[in-house]
């Protein structure tokens, strides 16, 4: 079944275990993409052969409103471990939404740093919130 892209959150965590919503984001990056190849041809093949390589994500930029009070959250959290995530889905109960990740949860740890995006006439002023990972982005094989 296909979803949208409502009810993503980008959630973090001091201990891994009790998640909270970080800022409300605008736009997510890719959480994983194509492995790096190494080249493994001969002068005896046809044609070129490849191995994969390890996996290169490189820093994942999220995109979120500029809020002052978040930018200084955010700020305060620069360049220490956390462990973050980004959950799809939530529970709505009398009109407010708790995210709950019942679609997914993509978990993994790293370091964050934000900065304040360039703006133009007439438009929307935004961070930019990168985040360094130093483990792998997984889906939990327990729970979502």
């Amino acid at each position: 079944m296909a979803r949208t892209s409502y009810q993503t959150y980008l959630m973090f965590s001091e201990d891994g275990t009790d998640y909270e919503k970080l800022v409300d984001v605008k736009e997510i990056p890719d959480l994983g993409k194509a492995p790096d190849t190494v080249d493994i041809t001969t002068l005896s093949d046809a044609q070129k052969r490849y191995l994969q390589d390890i996996l290169d994500t490189g820093q994942l930029e999220f995109t979120s409103n500029y809020d002052l009070d978040d930018y200084k959250k955010l700020a305060a959290m620069a360049h220490k471990d956390y462990y973050f995530a980004v959950w799809f889905g939530a529970t709505t109960t009398a009109g407010v939404d708790t995210p709950d990740g019942n679609a997914g949860k993509f978990e993994f740890k790293g370091q964050l740093a934000v900065y304040v995006k360039g703006a133009s006439v007439s438009s929307a002023v935004e961070m930019g919130i990168a985040i360094a990972p130093s483990t792998e982005i997984t889906l939990p094989k327990t729970g979502n």
